[in-house]
């Protein structure tokens, strides 16, 4: 599958465990620029309606958008924005649009009037870094009327027990990953093993997508460079998938 990135808006405000190495203020301070000012893009806000000289949409049709991943998108700041980007998203029911919150509890006041039970096209991912997290947000999520539902358990911060809100089947994925950069905090592959054995007992989809800065394997600690915590991390899918 293609994916693409939009950023409507950029910037958040730090609200949880799993905001404290976030990735938007370590970029964002290595160029001086406020991570916690909320601002709407100037040049890309419309980047799924823009097309290329020939008249080829510059997102190609297919493609997963992971959008405003530089921010939250029902951040209150963005309230005033929201509607129009929701307009966006109309416009292209041939994208896939990824929306990743840790404010899910504002989803029902953040969604269109024709929004029903979900546009075809947008899947809405709560980020869940501990159990704390997953119980505060979690009910929100299978609350939530829209077509696809995932958790993102990352940056994963312990072993998180999903159980009770993969059950019942309103759950379609579970993605889970550590955490990058500078001072990030340990990932344990045993967390993932577990996690991927609760999503296999209630058929729902894994993925293993990084393995983080900070690793351990069989209760040894391995320093891995951003550049590899992808390939690492498939390397672990194939453990799990044997």
């Amino acid at each position: 599958m293609k994916r693409a990135m939009w950023n409507p808006w950029h910037g958040c405000h730090k609200c949880s465990d799993g905001c404290k190495n976030c990735f938007v203020y370590f970029f964002d301070g290595k160029r001086e620029r406020d991570a916690n000012t909320v601002t709407r893009s100037k040049s890309g806000f419309d980047l799924p309606r823009k097309k290329t000289r020939d008249g080829a949409y510059k997102i190609a049709s297919g493609s997963e958008v992971a959008t405003c991943f530089t921010s939250d998108f029902f951040i209150e700041e963005a309230d005033p924005w929201r509607d129009e980007a929701w307009d966006i998203i109309k416009t292209r029911p041939d994208l896939n649009f990824l929306i990743c919150t840790k404010r899910i509890r504002r989803f029902g006041d953040c969604t269109p009037d024709d929004w029903g039970d979900g546009y075809d096209n947008v899947t809405i991912a709560v980020s869940c870094e501990n159990q704390a997290a997953a119980k505060e947000r979690l009910p929100y999520l299978l609350d939530a009327k829209c077509k696809r539902k995932y958790i993102f358990a990352a940056p994963l911060l312990e072993y998180v027990d999903f159980g009770e809100f993969l059950k019942d089947g309103k759950i379609d994925a579970v993605f889970a990953g550590g955490e990058s950069y500078k001072n990030a905090r340990t990932c344990d592959f045993s967390w993932i093993k577990q996690i991927k054995c609760d999503c296999d007992k209630f058929g729902v989809k894994f993925d293993f997508h990084q393995t983080g800065s900070n690793f351990i394997y069989n209760g040894k600690h391995y320093k891995i460079p951003h550049r590899d915590e992808y390939a690492q991390a498939k390397k672990g899918m194939k453990l799990l998938e044997t």
